[in-house]
């Protein structure tokens, strides 16, 4: 391994200071005096709403989507918009199967389906094992999860407005 040069030195301490610099410019996190009232007894904070479905019109890869997941009898279907936070898809859809093998078949079924329909190979990973499969679309990731399996890893809660 070479030794860093004076000038990659001097960029990487130059790096370091002004990412201390913004995590310092931030706000504490405090909230308490903002949900008293007059009477000191602090008021329930309010569940913010999440941003689950997509703001934009459906594309007709995920209005195709969606209807192979209904067909199959997918449960708790939901639709998170990503366009403007990620630039691996523009979409995400994660629905419920009650079963390894329900969970298993539908992600094989959406692959086939989507290929038929002429949108090419889709690949899917993890649907073997039957907890969760991934079908990449594209622009669209679709996951299929077991219940216990998708409150485990709780994608929903992690891409919601925050």
């Amino acid at each position: 391994m070479r030794p860093l040069s004076p000038a990659k030195k001097a960029a990487k301490k130059t790096d370091r200071k002004t990412a201390v610099k913004k995590s310092a410019k931030k706000p504490p996190a405090r909230k308490a005096a903002k949900t008293q009232g007059k009477t000191g007894v602090k008021k329930p904070a309010k569940a913010k709403p999440q941003k689950i479905s997509a703001s934009a019109p459906d594309s007709d890869l995920l209005k195709r989507i969606k209807a192979s997941l209904e067909d199959d009898k997918a449960e708790e279907i939901v639709t998170i918009d990503l366009a403007d936070r990620s630039s691996l898809c523009d979409t995400v859809v994660i629905a419920s199967g009650r079963s390894t093998r329900h969970v298993m078949s539908i992600a094989e079924h959406l692959a086939r389906r989507l290929k038929d329909l002429g949108y090419g190979t889709c690949p899917v990973a993890g649907a073997a094992q039957g907890d969760w499969a991934l079908v990449d679309a594209g622009d669209v990731i679709v996951h299929v999860f077991r219940p216990e399996v998708r409150e485990y890893y709780d994608l929903e809660g992690m891409w919601s407005v925050q």
